[in-house]
This record gives C-alpha cells, structure tokens and sequence, in this order.
C-alpha cells in the first residue's frame, strides 16, 4: 500500500491485528527518536520502520505521508502535555494555578529533551503543519492557559487590560523560546589552537525548571520597579 492509498486516519486502526494500537504507539514514537536525530528533511520513513520494528509498507497503513506523521507524533505530544498541565493545576486555588502550569510545562521540556527537540525544530520544517493543520490540541492548550488567566482578572489577581486569550498567547511565547534556546544550547566551540571559546557561540544550558519562576515573576510584576504605569490603549 502506497501513501496515496492509504485509508483516512479515522479508518486506520487495528483490523486483524490485536496490538494496532500499540504498534501505532510503537511508529510514532520511534518517528520521534528518528525526527530529533536526524531532522525532518534527512529522515527517511524506512529508518522510521527500521527504529519501530515494522516493514516499510507498514507505517502507511497509519499515516498518509511523512508530514501525517510529524503532525501525529505533535497531536499525540500535546495531547500527553494537555493531560499532565490539568493534572498539575487540579485542585489548586486560582492564584497558585498560574505558576503551576508554568512550572508543570518547563518541568515536562526538561524530562523530555528529544520530544521538545521535534516540537521546537523540526515541526516548524513541514509547510503543512504550518499552513494547513487546524492544531486542535495546541486549540486546548491556549484554552486552559487562557482560562486560567481570565479567572484570575475576574477575580481581580491579574490585570484585565490585556485579554485573557491573548495574554495566553504571550506567555506561550516566552514558553517556547525559552524551550527553543534551552534545547539548543551547548558549551561554546573552540576555535582551532584557541584557549577561549569562539565568540557568538551558544551558551551553556540553563536551569529550566528554575525558569519558571523567572516567567511567572515577568508576567506578574513585569520589569519596571516603579510605580505601576496606566498602559496605553
């Protein structure tokens, strides 16, 4: 079976085989240690198959193409990621919930290195992920950070004047740069017969557990020492 005549997703699954969905499971992970290793462009659906255990022909009874893939191994991430953010903000009182997503999200980019690394690189390489696909999990998870900021501007915590669904996209902002620099990050190169690390190299890797509270404190209490100043309209 060919990409092109492979079934829809929704009528993918596990027909005669028991374990469908586990070698699914199987395929998308190993799509996320080849994606990370080797980068979206160089990998190759067979090295994918070869890291999975499966034959070749296999992996198109799951996914269209390699850019179906990519996008499945970032719907199944996220959804991963939706899952432990309303776990860790569960039963907290409104005010706490904020540092907890926060410090719950940079704590799952610490654990998780390799998943960070396609979400933050290589999902950017593939122009349908970019242009076409609706982004249904990211949907929920600007919601729930979203509500969580409205709710604290209803109860007068946070400041009202900038909306809660754009707030949220504010904050994911610093999130993912913060995620991008830190996965990026190495000891400085040395130039050849040179003591010293070659200028404009990237820096060490920070703490980005630590970060959160970093975040939190930049988005509570801004920069500005002074008194608070009326923001423009």
């Amino acid at each position: 079976m060919t990409a092109h005549s492979a079934p829809d997703r929704g009528d993918r699954g596990d027909r005669g085989d028991r374990n469908g969905g586990d070698k699914r499971e199987r395929i998308l992970a190993a799509a996320e240690r080849i994606f990370a290793r080797h980068g979206f462009f160089a990998a190759r659906v067979s090295e994918v198959a070869k890291e999975a255990g499966v034959a070749d022909g296999t992996i198109y009874l799951y996914f269209k193409s390699k850019d179906d893939l990519l996008i499945s191994v970032f719907e199944n991430r996220m959804a991963h990621v939706n899952d432990q953010l309303r776990t860790a903000i569960a039963d907290l009182p409104p005010g706490e919930q904020l540092r907890a997503f926060i410090r719950a999200y940079l704590r799952m980019v610490s654990d998780e290195p390799t998943a960070v690394e396609v979400l933050t690189i290589e999902l950017r390489q593939s122009s349908k992920f970019m242009k076409e696909y609706d982004n249904p999990q990211f949907a929920d998870f600007l919601r729930m950070l979203g509500g969580i900021i409205a709710d604290g501007q209803a109860r007068g915590e946070l400041d009202a004047a900038i909306p809660g669904h754009v707030a949220a996209r504010m904050i994911f902002g610093i999130l993912d740069e913060l995620a991008l620099a830190w996965v990026l990050a190495k000891q400085p190169v040395k130039s050849p017969g040179s003591a010293s690390p070659t200028p404009g190299t990237r820096p060490k890797k920070f703490d980005i557990v630590r970060a959160a509270d970093w975040v939190v404190a930049l988005v509570t209490n801004g920069l500005d020492k002074r008194a608070k100043k009326e923001m423009p309209p």
